[in-house]
């Protein structure tokens, strides 16, 4: 019933009914290490120990699944032990993968320092770019790992371009689905076999709680992440996941907001004198701005800029903000600002991943817009 129903109703309502004892309209906080059996293996509701499944994780994995037009959600307990998840299950020693050449700094640190002491190899390849992703596949390639928009420099990649160059080289598609959030962007629906998501970001979108997630309609894949996700336990506790799902009621109405503000904010900095370059799927000028126009509903929350005094300009502006906090992670309700090159990004320092020194990236909350140009506006002065 769930998927012929609009995108807010299935954020509110998929996963989960009323409790027909209770009347509850909200899941119950599953709070229980084990579950009560009808005889030896006679599981009571599918339910047997709760790193194998707890009813508020699989209410929030049901939502999950609904909201990007997937047959299969698996929650973890961060973005990054879904990242784990989905490597592992896909790969395996002396296989190869491609990786944007952008990518958030957690992705490529554990590939580079973790996977490749497992036998793996990896290449690089601009996500803009299909024949530079054909061009970097090898004859032991097994995925093309895309975001888009990537996380910092905003680079938009053509999911149904990407996902005909994966599968024709034999690999399958992950798509990082974070900084457009279902809400934006359904990869699946473009042709991606695999979403990922830090549901830390805007699914939770209050900056209370860390968790992470898998969807795909492969029954196969699913199975290899089930396994993995029961088998290392990387697993969201309950009162996780009824956190993830009480964000994700309201994701439509915020993404709305931050959208609003980061087009408003996107329009000022273009024209701010100490600004070189402002970084925003959202403007003409932008070299994906068409694709996100065909792929996207809106062009999401997130804004990076170059300023033009270096890095000493984009240090000081992170540091003489007063509403933009200077912070990590993105996606919350709060604006946030950070200089990637020394923080998030910082593991892809001497390599080709490395982000320039004046770059600064924006995590629009929403808050009124005035407050939010008055902040920034002050902070370049």
């Amino acid at each position: 019933m769930t998927d012929q129903l609009g995108f807010s109703t299935r954020a509110v309502h998929a996963g989960f009914d009323p409790d027909p004892q209770t009347g509850a309209v909200n899941v119950p906080i599953y709070a229980s290490s084990t579950f009560a059996q009808d005889g030896v293996g006679g599981l009571r509701g599918g339910f047997e120990y709760a790193r194998t499944g707890n009813p508020t994780r699989t209410a929030l994995e049901a939502n999950l699944a609904a909201l990007e037009s997937g047959r299969h959600g698996r929650a973890f307990s961060s973005g990054m032990a879904a990242t784990d998840c989905a490597l592992r299950a896909t790969l395996r020693p002396g296989d190869h993968l491609v990786i944007p050449d952008d990518a958030y700094g957690g992705t490529f640190r554990l590939i580079d320092k973790v996977f490749t002491q497992w036998g793996i190899e990896y290449s690089v390849a601009p996500v803009s770019d299909p024949d530079a992703v054909r061009n970097a596949l090898r004859s032991n390639t097994k995925l093309v790992w895309v975001e888009t928009p990537t996380n910092p420099l905003l680079n938009v990649g053509d999911i149904p371009a990407l996902a005909d160059v994966a599968h024709a080289g034999g690999a399958k598609l992950v798509v990082d689905n974070t900084f457009a959030s279902p809400y934006l962007q359904q990869p699946l629906l473009l042709g991606a076999d695999i979403v990922i998501h830090s549901t830390t970001k805007y699914l939770g979108g209050h900056s209370d709680v860390v968790g992470g997630a898998l969807i795909t309609d492969d029954p196969e894949l699913d199975a290899a992440f089930a396994f993995l996700q029961n088998g290392a336990g990387a697993v969201p506790g309950p009162t996780d996941a009824f956190l993830t799902l009480r964000g994700i009621k309201t994701l439509a109405v915020r993404m709305d907001r931050h959208c609003d503000n980061a087009e408003t904010i996107a329009e000022f900095l273009s024209g701010h004198p100490a600004v070189a370059e402002v970084i925003y799927p959202g403007l003409p000028q932008h070299p994906g701005n068409a694709v996100a126009q065909k792929q996207m509903r809106r062009f999401g929350g997130m804004i990076s800029v170059r300023l033009r005094g270096g890095r000493d300009a984009a240090l000081k502006f992170c540091s003489s903000t007063k509403l933009f906090t200077l912070a990590e992670s993105l996606g919350g309700v709060e604006s946030l600002i950070e200089h990637p090159g020394a923080m998030t990004h910082a593991s892809t320092a001497g390599s080709a991943l490395e982000v320039p020194e004046d770059l600064v990236r924006l995590s629009v909350g929403i808050e009124d817009i005035s407050d939010l140009l008055a902040d920034i506006e002050n902070a370049l002065l």
